[in-house]
């Protein structure tokens, strides 16, 4: 009832030692906290927040234009509402090697599992567009390096994004991904890789976790799940499907309102207010206090 019963520090603590295990953890996209709740319920081992998304959510483009408080804020909402650990997009660290300092502390209280941190120049830009620039080597190991030294919980995830891959190839990619596992990331998140081979590359030459992002449209083919453990992937993150799939589904029932003045023939598509009433779990608020729960759920 209300947030999640698993204290933030005891979920990291759990996601590093799943993490190590070895084994392949799926982080779907939430796009809200009640989607992260559902993500919880069909089994997945975590849950992703896409910067992207954040942006979608406020009408917004993935260039940079969020605040640390805007992200930080919806992280939290999205985080306490599920026992799984969250992983959260920090951008570029919204500013200098001291801005990133903060950004990871107010991402620890935020309850926060872990949070990548990108080598874009600002204002970024989403990973699979072109006309990508990247900082130099130094200003990323900066970062990385004040992340790591920021955090309090040595539990909480410091992931480095590289997205030198689309810039200057792969063996840029590598190289800079061993240097920022050497400044203190980690794990690596080696953005637009091409194809399962890349992602081979990256697991030989690395002794941490990689991450793979399996985003629609954009550089990367749609692996599968074992694809992507087979090629040594430890986390694979699907940021904006469930974001795409729930706005295309809308942007169709207003086509059919336009069309036939009502929404009987989507009623199949909807999730049931029964369903709903499930997941935000009416009947534990129920229990709790029979005031605030007056009525019955009928089908």
């Amino acid at each position: 009832m209300l947030y999640s019963q698993t204290p933030a520090a005891e979920k990291r603590r759990l996601f590093r030692e799943r993490l190590a295990s070895g084994e392949l953890l799926r982080f779907p996209g939430a796009f809200n906290p009640l989607s992260a709740r559902l993500i919880e319920r069909k089994g997945f081992e975590g849950v992703y927040i896409s910067g992207a998304v954040l942006a979608a959510d406020l009408g917004l483009p993935d260039i940079g234009l969020t605040t640390l408080t805007e992200v930080a804020g919806r992280g939290q909402q999205i985080a306490r509402m599920t026992e799984l650990p969250a992983i959260i997009d920090a951008d570029t660290g919204f500013g200098e090697p001291m801005n990133v300092a903060r950004t990871i502390q107010t991402l620890e209280d935020a309850g926060i599992a872990g949070a990548h941190i990108e080598d874009q120049v600002n204002p970024k830009r989403c990973g699979h567009l072109d006309g990508k620039q990247v900082v130099d080597e130094g200003t990323a190991l900066k970062r990385i390096r004040a992340a790591a030294d920021a955090r309090r919980d040595p539990n909480f995830l410091i992931m480095a994004r590289t997205d030198i891959r689309a810039v200057e190839g792969l063996d840029a990619a590598i190289d800079r991904a061993k240097a920022l596992v050497d400044a203190g990331a980690d794990a690596i998140f080696p953005e637009a890789m091409r194809d399962l081979a890349e992602f081979e590359a990256m697991r030989t030459a690395l002794d941490v976790p990689i991450l793979a992002n399996m985003t629609e449209f954009g550089k990367s083919d749609l692996f599968s799940v074992d694809q992507l453990r087979d090629a040594g992937v430890n986390i694979v993150i699907w940021p904006v499907s469930l974001l795409r799939i729930a706005m295309g589904a809308a942007d169709r029932a207003l086509d059919t309102i336009i069309d036939e003045g009502h929404l009987t023939s989507k009623l199949g598509e909807m999730q049931h207010r029964a369903d709903l009433y499930d997941l935000v779990d009416y009947e534990g608020y129920n229990h709790f206090d029979q005031d605030v729960f007056n009525f019955e759920i009928t089908r």
